[in-house]
C-alpha cells in the first residue's frame, strides 16, 4: 500500500541520526562521537546550538562525545564538519527572524586550546543559546543563553545537559500558529506582552488553512465574518473565501502585526508539564525546551485526521491519503477512486475531482443535508465601497453575525427547523430530478442534527455517469477492490479518506501534565471533557485552551469564538499582573456548574436529540464541543474575567487560596 503519511503525526519519537544536518534542518539530537587527531584549535560560529561534552582527550589523539544536543533552529544553520589533525568546527547563522526584514548575525567564536567562548546573540534573537567548541584537551561546557563558555582541562564530567543550564523562560507559550494562536498573539503585542513565543510544529502558519489544500476547498462562513474583526479585508474575491485566500490573509496578518519575529517553526510540542514548586510550566519542543508562566494552546479540534479502522486497508496495494493532507503527487487522471465519507470535505473536492477520474464510488454512511451556497463574486464596486466607505465592511459582518444567529434559535428545538428543512429538501428535489435517487440522499435525521452544508455543484457531480454511490458496509479491503455486505468487489486504486478529525480525543490533550500528575487526556477520560468559560480546566494552572470543550459552532463563525476567548485570556493576565499573582486555577465547583448549566441547555437541542451520530458527541452520548446557543451570550461571559471563580497564589505565598 502508498500512503501519504499525515505530516506532524499525533506520536512523535525523535530520531537519532548519525550525520551532520544540512542546511536549515533543525540540531540533531544524540550525534555520533568524532575522533580528533592533534592539538587542534576550534572555531565557531553562531549560536543556536547548546552542546554537552564528555570524554577524555589527550595531545595528540583525542575523542570528544557529544552527549547531547538542544538548539533552537531556524532555515539557514549549516551543517557541522571535522578536519582531521584539528577540533571540531561548527559554522551556521543565528535566528534570521527578525521584525522589520533585519536578522541577527552569527556571532563569532574562537577557542584556544582547551578554552572556548561562544558569541553572544545579536538584537532581536531572544531563544538563542551559545555553543561551546571544544579543543584537544577535555573541557567541560558551560552554557548560558546568548552568550556560552567552555573553560577546564582534564576530563570531562558528564552531568546534565547544556540544554538544562540554558533554559529560556517565557511569560507566554502559545502552542499552534492557526487563526487562534495569531490572534493571541497579535492580541499579546497589542496588550504590550512581547515575551512570549508561539511554536508551530509545521514550516508555516495557517493551522487548518495551512493543511487542508485538497482541490475546491473554501469557507463555508461569509469571509467578512469569518476574518479577524480587528483587521478586515476589503479584498475577498467572493462571498466565501477560498483556502488560499484565508491561508495568505492569515500570513499578512501575521506580517502586518509584528507576529513573525515571534513564531517558531517545526517545533512540535513534546510534553507540557505543570511545575507546582516553581509555579511554571516545562515546555518540550522539538528543538528544546523552555519554561513559561502561561501556557495558551490554540490547536482547535480540526487539526488531526481521524483514520477509521477498516479491515485489511494495510493490504491495499494503490494510494491511500486523508483529503485534508491531500497527495498533489498522485494523479487521478484515469483513476478508479473510492471516496470513504460524504462530510464537508467532500461536498467540495468531490466536484473538483470528479471530471477527471475514470471512475468514482462515493461511500456513503449517512448522507448530508445540502443547501445551496449564496457565493457571489465581488463586483468592483462592491470592492470599492468595502476600502473606501468608512464602517460599510464593520456593517457587513456584524450584518453576516447577526444573521446566522437567527440559525441558533432555530436549532434550539428540532420543532424549529421546518423552515431549514424545507430549504434543503428544495435544493435537494431541484438538483435530483430522480426520486429513487433522491430518496437514497435524504437523510433521515433533523437538518442541524450534523452540520448542514452548502454547495452548489454537489448533487450534479454525484449525478455523472462515472458516479456510483454505495450505502453498503465496507466489509474488506484487499490490494485492488473494496467489498462490502452485498459481496460486491469494487476495483478500486486509489482511497481518499474524508473521515473527518478526532475532535473528541484531542491528541494535545495527552502531552499536557497537570498539577498531580495526571495528563488532560487522563482527566478528561475520567471526568469527562469540560472546561470553564471553554477556556480553563482545574488541575491545570495557568493553561487556557483556544477552542476548548463547548465552542464548537453549528451556526457561525469560529472566530467570533476565539475573538471572544482571546478577550478574556487577556483578562486574566491583566488580572495576573495586577495582582501580583503566580496562578490562577479554576475552583472545580465553577467548572463543574458551568459545565452543568451547558449540558442542561444543549438537553433539547437539534444537536442531541435531532437523531444523528456525528462528531460533536463522544462514544458516551455526551455533547462536550457545541456551544449552545448564541455567540452573543458567550461574548457576553468572556468580556471581563471572573477572578471569584479561581484559586489563586501570590509571588509571596504559594498556597493556594480556598
Amino acid at each position: 500500500m502508498t500512503t501519504t503519511p499525515a505530516p506532524n503525526p499525533t506520536t512523535h519519537t525523535p530520531a537519532t541520526p548519525t550525520t551532520n544536518p544540512a542546511a536549515g534542518v533543525a540540531p540533531t539530537t544524540n550525534p555520533t562521537t568524532t575522533a580528533a587527531t592533534g592539538t587542534g584549535t576550534g572555531t565557531a560560529a553562531g549560536n543556536t546550538n547548546t552542546t554537552a561534552t564528555t570524554g577524555t582527550t589527550t595531545p595528540g589523539t583525542g575523542t570528544r562525545t557529544t552527549a547531547a544536543t538542544t538548539g533552537i533552529t531556524t532555515a539557514g544553520t549549516t551543517g557541522s564538519t571535522t578536519t582531521p589533525g584539528s577540533a571540531a568546527t561548527t559554522t551556521g547563522t543565528g535566528n534570521t527572524t527578525a521584525t522589520g526584514g533585519s536578522s541577527s548575525s552569527a556571532g563569532t567564536t574562537t577557542t584556544a586550546t582547551g578554552t572556548a567562548t561562544a558569541g553572544a546573540s545579536a538584537a532581536g534573537t531572544k531563544d538563542t543559546t551559545g555553543s561551546t567548541t571544544t579543543g584537544a584537551t577535555g573541557t567541560t561546557g558551560t552554557d548560558t543563553a546568548g552568550t556560552g563558555t567552555a573553560a577546564g582541562t582534564g576530563t570531562a564530567t558528564a552531568g546534565a545537559s547544556a540544554g538544562d543550564l540554558a533554559v529560556r523562560h517565557l511569560k507566554v507559550a502559545v502552542i499552534g500558529a492557526g487563526i487562534s494562536g495569531l490572534g493571541t498573539a497579535i492580541a499579546l503585542l497589542k496588550a504590550g506582552i512581547d515575551d512570549f513565543l508561539v511554536f508551530e510544529r509545521a514550516n508555516d502558519l495557517g493551522g487548518t488553512w495551512r493543511d487542508n489544500t485538497y482541490p475546491g476547498c473554501a469557507c463555508d462562513v461569509q469571509a467578512h465574518l469569518y476574518s479577524y474583526s480587528f483587521a478586515r479585508n476589503p479584498d475577498w474575491k467572493s462571498t466565501f473565501a477560498t483556502q488560499a485566500e484565508v491561508h495568505a490573509y492569515l500570513k499578512t496578518c501575521a506580517t502586518r502585526y509584528g507576529v513573525d519575529p515571534h513564531l517558531r517553526y517545526n517545533h512540535e510540542l513534546h510534553t507540557a508539564t505543570w511545575n507546582d514548586t516553581h509555579h511554571h510550566w516545562d515546555i518540550r519542543t522539538t528543538h528544546g525546551r523552555y519554561t513559561a508562566q502561561v501556557l495558551i494552546t490554540g490547536t482547535g479540534y480540526l487539526s488531526d485526521p481521524a483514520i477509521p479502522d477498516l479491515p485489511g486497508l494495510d493490504t491495499f496495494t494503490g494510494t491511500v491519503f486523508h483529503s485534508s493532507h491531500w497527495n498533489h503527487d498522485h494523479d487521478l487522471t484515469g483513476r478508479n477512486v473510492a471516496v470513504i465519507g460524504t462530510g464537508a470535505s467532500a461536498i467540495q473536492f468531490v466536484p473538483a475531482i470528479q471530471p477527471q477520474v475514470a471512475h468514482l464510488d462515493l461511500y456513503q454512511r449517512t448522507p448530508p443535508w445540502v443547501a445551496a451556497k449564496p457565493d457571489k463574486p465581488n463586483t468592483p464596486r462592491h470592492t470599492w465601497m468595502l476600502r473606501h466607505l468608512p464602517g460599510y465592511q464593520r456593517f457587513r459582518r456584524a450584518f453576516n453575525k447577526n444573521g446566522r444567529e437567527i440559525v441558533a434559535f432555530f436549532m434550539s428545538r428540532p420543532n424549529r427547523t421546518t423552515g431549514m428543512k424545507n430549504m434543503a429538501a428544495g435544493h435537494l428535489k431541484k438538483s435530483v430530478p430522480d426520486p429513487a435517487l433522491r430518496a437514497r440522499l435524504t437523510p433521515d435525521y433533523t437538518v442541524g442534527c450534523k452540520r448542514l452544508l452548502f454547495s452548489n455543484t454537489w448533487y450534479p457531480a454525484i449525478q455523472q455517469p462515472n458516479v456510483d454511490i454505495i450505502s453498503d458496509t465496507i466489509t474488506h479491503i484487499g490490494p485492488t477492490h473494496i467489498t462490502t455486505t452485498d459481496g460486491t468487489q469494487h476495483p478500486t486504486d486509489t482511497i481518499i479518506l474524508a473521515t473527518g478529525f478526532t475532535a473528541t480525543d484531542r491528541p494535545i490533550a495527552h502531552r499536557i501534565t497537570g498539577q498531580h500528575g495526571h495528563t488532560l487526556a487522563h482527566t478528561w477520560n475520567h471526568h469527562g471533557m469540560t472546561a470553564h468559560r471553554g477556556t480553563t480546566i482545574h488541575g491545570f494552572p495557568n493553561l487556557f485552551m483556544l477552542l476548548g470543550p463547548n465552542t464548537t459552532l453549528g451556526h457561525s463563525s469560529q472566530t467570533v469564538m476565539i475573538e471572544a476567548q482571546i478577550t478574556y485570556i487577556l483578562a486574566a493576565l491583566k488580572t495576573l499582573h495586577t495582582h501580583h499573582l503566580t496562578t490562577l486555577n479554576v475552583h472545580p465547583h465553577a467548572q463543574t456548574t458551568y459545565n452543568h448549566t451547558l449540558q442542561n441547555r444543549l438537553k433539547n437541542t437539534v444537536w442531541n436529540t435531532g437523531g444523528c451520530n456525528s462528531w460533536y458527541t463522544d462514544t458516551n452520548g455526551n455533547n462536550p464541543n457545541i456551544w449552545p446557543t448564541y455567540t452573543r451570550t458567550f461574548e457576553h461571559q468572556t468580556r471581563t474575567f471572573d477572578l471569584t471563580n479561581y484559586q489563586t497564589t501570590t509571588h509571596t505565598n504559594h498556597t493556594p487560596t480556598p
